[in-house]
């Protein structure tokens, strides 16, 4: 109990003070060289190929994840909060169609369409993890409000960009806050289940693909076939599998 207080501490400390920096900042517009990644090769009659069909791992893997949910017996989940777990795995779905439109035509109003269903997949994530570490009870009832707020952060960034104000601060909170308390959840709580190496490992795959997201023109210099940030979405996709797979092989603790 005492390893979980000193938690709730460092998560709410961690959480307020996150919030009042991102809140004091100026607006942060959407920074115009943002869409011009480094491979631009079209092939197939497809422009920007390698970033478009670099994310139909994420399908596949949404969609093995919606299977094993809902129809299959093999992955291990909180019932009381099923509903987390679907849409997790279809905001993982709709990723691969969301940024697919987004790399055919780079620009703020396709960008839309790829943050949106990241944020439902972040948010719902966040709750899932709130009910297998925290409390059950917590997650029902920050869930919606978390996907709100995720969708909501996307829809203003959205309308401010195009009022010519740009203000990406609430899509920065939805994007960072959970991946710096989800670490200090499974740190300081108590997993439901046996196995949660499997967050870890979509951590470090979250790093890794935010690390070659950032080295996009070095990577695609050192290997010209293929781009860092295509290779971001893959082991992105790798996260969301090996946690997939660390559902199947866990059982209640």
């Amino acid at each position: 109990m005492k390893k979980e207080k000193i938690g709730i501490t460092a998560i709410s400390l961690i959480s307020i003070l996150g919030v009042i920096a991102v809140l004091m900042l100026d607006p942060i517009a959407q920074d115009s060289q943002y869409h011009l990644f480094e491979d631009q090769r079209a092939i197939a009659g497809i422009p920007n190929f390698w970033n478009v069909v670099s994310n139909l791992p994420f399908l596949v893997v949404g969609v093995v994840g919606l299977y094993n949910i809902l129809r299959s017996q093999n992955a291990r989940v909180v019932v009381d909060i099923k509903a987390a777990y679907i849409l997790l795995f279809v905001g993982v779905s709709l990723v691969a169609f969301g940024s697919g439109y987004y790399h055919l035509w780079p620009s703020n109003e396709t960008l839309v369409w790829d943050r949106l269903p990241m944020t439902i997949a972040f948010m719902a994530l966040f709750a899932v993890i709130i009910a297998e570490f925290v409390s059950v009870r917590a997650a029902k009832f920050s869930f919606w409000p978390l996907i709100v707020f995720g969708v909501f952060s996307v829809v203003y960034w959205h309308i401010t960009e195009t009022n010519g104000e740009g203000d990406l601060r609430l899509y920065v909170l939805v994007q960072f806050l959970p991946m710096m308390v989800i670490p200090l959840i499974l740190l300081f709580f108590k997993s439901k289940f046996t196995n949660t190496i499997g967050y870890w490992l979509l951590l470090c795959a979250y790093i890794f693909a935010k690390a070659f997201e950032h080295y996009d023109e070095a990577i695609y210099t050192f290997l010209p076939f293929i781009s860092g940030h295509s290779l971001k979405h893959i082991i992105a996709a790798l996260g969301v599998l090996l946690l997939l797979t660390s559902y199947s092989n866990r059982k209640l603790a």
